[in-house]
This record gives structure tokens, C-alpha cells and sequence, in this order.
């Protein structure tokens, strides 16, 4: 980054499985610092798999990455555990955020509810919702998804495929232009 640059934190939230990891890999200029741990079989009670195939690790912490958007401006990426037991680390993460996306995925939308009512709740970060296109298919309106959610006209909803680098500049594009409409001046 030059001199003088800004720099400015974005969150990842959303629940299990849902890619954030992957989301935040997938373009960050630096190697990815993450918490994955594996997963074991006495953790197969409490994170339930059978609706994520080849679902191996977990974020315990965090997960963090960088990407320079010009030479002005850097966004650092913290993607939040998505379990409920790890949420404790979730105000932790959020401190001093400009903006989050919150990342669903339509086949288990119910897992995002947390992460919508947290940012809800807190009242100080915008965020919007980001639908992640698995197998890069889309399964269900936007319409569908925002009365699912129950998400006001005021949170931006936008499909975004968390694979792809071109995809999640363009989700990071809106969250911060929603995030620059929405903090005072």
C-alpha cells in the first residue's frame, strides 16, 4: 500500500459452511490467515454435515486477507466462525468495521438468520446480504430470498459466487457503496 493510502475492514459473517473462508481466499493479495481446524468425529453432534459434502475443516477464529482496491485504498477481510458456539469472537471481529456481508446460501437460508439479526441488532455496521451461487447456479429469486429473510427494501441483497475473484469484487464494490450511502457524513 503507498503512503497515505486508506484502509478500511470489512467482515464476513454468515453460518456454517456457507464460504466465507473461501470467500475471502479468493482474493486476497496475501496468504490467507485462517483458523481452520479439522473437523473430528466428536464434533459430529454439534457441526452437522450432512447438508455440506466434503465439509472437512472449520474456522475456530477468523479468517483474514487483504485486497488493494487502487492505490488508495485497501480493504482488510475478516471472515467470522460460522458455529454458534464460536460467536463469542464475533463483537471482537466486528469492532471498527466499516461495513459486512453477510453470506447465505439458499439451500440452508435459516443458518444466515444469526448473522442478519446480529447486524440488525448492532445498528452501527451496514451490511448487506450476498446469496453465494454454489455450483454457480442460482436456485431462487432475489425477491424469494429478501421475503425469506425478511430483509428490508433499505439492505442490499446481490448474488455473488465466493469462487470467483471477479464475483466477490463486485460484492465488495456494493457493500462499500452501501456503506458510504449509509454512515453519516
Amino acid at each position: 500500500m503507498h503512503p497515505g493510502a486508506l484502509s478500511a475492514k470489512i467482515v464476513v459473517a454468515g453460518g456454517f459452511g456457507v464460504g466465507k473462508t473461501t470467500l475471502v481466499g479468493s482474493v486476497s493479495e496475501i496468504p490467507v490467515v485462517g483458523t481452520e481446524a479439522m473437523m473430528t468425529e466428536i464434533s459430529g453432534p454439534v457441526d452437522d454435515t450432512r447438508k455440506i459434502p466434503g465439509k472437512h475443516a472449520t474456522t475456530v477464529a477468523m479468517d483474514f486477507g487483504r485486497i488493494t482496491i487502487d492505490p488508495g485504498l485497501a480493504l482488510y477481510l475478516f471472515g467470522t466462525p460460522g458455529q454458534d458456539r464460536f460467536w463469542f469472537l464475533w463483537d471482537d471481529l466486528v469492532r471498527g468495521a466499516l461495513a459486512a456481508i453477510v453470506l447465505a446460501d439458499t439451500r440452508r437460508l435459516a443458518d444466515c438468520f444469526p448473522a442478519v439479526n446480529y447486524f440488525e441488532a448492532r445498528g452501527d455496521v451496514p451490511f448487506l446480504v450476498a446469496v453465494n451461487l454454489f455450483d454457480g447456479m442460482r436456485t431462487h429469486t432475489a425477491d424469494a430470498v429478501r421475503e425469506a429473510l425478511d430483509l428490508p427494501a433499505s439492505i442490499p441483497l446481490v448474488l455473488c459466487d465466493a469462487r470467483q475473484p471477479k464475483s466477490v469484487r463486485a460484492t465488495l464494490r456494493a457493500v462499500i457503496k452501501h456503506a458510504l450511502d449509509t454512515l453519516p457524513a
